[in-house]
């Protein structure tokens, strides 16, 4: 996991694609709100969502 986000900051850093941080951060944030909420009462809620 750690070697994946080195090599996308390498990749990002190299060919100056700043722009392209937010766009994983919020991507990684949805991917671990629907793994820890899978069980829980919100899942409901952000099934609604998508």
């Amino acid at each position: 996991m750690w070697e994946l986000l080195k090599d996308i900051w390498g990749f990002m850093k190299e060919r100056k694609k700043f722009w392209m941080a937010p766009i994983f951060i919020v991507l990684l944030l949805l991917g671990l709100l629907v793994v820890f909420a899978q069980g829980s009462a919100i899942a409901p809620f952000i099934y609604t969502l998508f």
